[in-house]
């Protein structure tokens, strides 16, 4: 797929499936910094909101104004805790709503997820004219996300690049 500078970028990303792709294939962290900065690449950035899930962590504001920092806005939502107590917190339906309320004044959508729930969504878009784009890490992406993207960036190509230092002890999102 080519780039060029006049398209009209959005990016979406789901923190929650990124942060335990990251933790559970490498033990560290994402740098969403970079991935931000390669989606974008030279073109031009619309919107990029991070969906987060709060669950009163001591650590995640400093994270959810670190987010805020780099560029992104911060969308959050209160974990759910069930009677039974099991706990629940995605934004799968806000993600999509989102991204198709925002697709009239985009070209490429940039999805950062590898969740195939998203697959009717990236149908959606193409289907009205938009490109999507996925970044993700291959081990953990939906084959058929994957499949359906017209361009998918596998962040496990370059853990150097889109993960940071286990020994990093201040900020989650960039190299120091």
């Amino acid at each position: 797929m080519r780039k060029h500078k006049e398209q009209r970028v959005g990016v979406f990303v789901d923190v929650q499936n990124m942060y335990y792709s990251a933790k559970n294939l490498y033990s560290t962290h994402v740098n969403f910094g970079k991935i931000l900065e390669d989606s974008v690449s030279d073109r031009k950035l619309i919107r990029a909101i991070a969906y987060v899930i709060r669950a009163d962590n001591t650590e995640e504001q400093k994270f959810f104004d670190a987010l805020d920092n780099i560029g992104y806005e911060v969308r959050q939502k209160e974990l759910q805790t069930f009677l039974s107590g099991t706990k629940k917190g995605d934004w799968d339906v806000g993600i999509a709503i989102d991204a198709i309320t925002m697709a009239p004044k985009l070209d490429v959508v940039v999805l950062v997820t590898g969740d195939g729930d998203f697959v009717p969504l990236v149908e959606f878009l193409q289907y009205n004219g938009l490109l999507v784009e996925v970044t993700a890490f291959q081990e953990t992406a939906s084959s058929r996300l994957v499949q359906s993207t017209d361009d998918f960036t596998n962040l496990s190509e370059n853990v150097n690049k889109y993960l940071l230092k286990k020994s990093l002890k201040g900020s989650l999102l960039k190299d120091k």
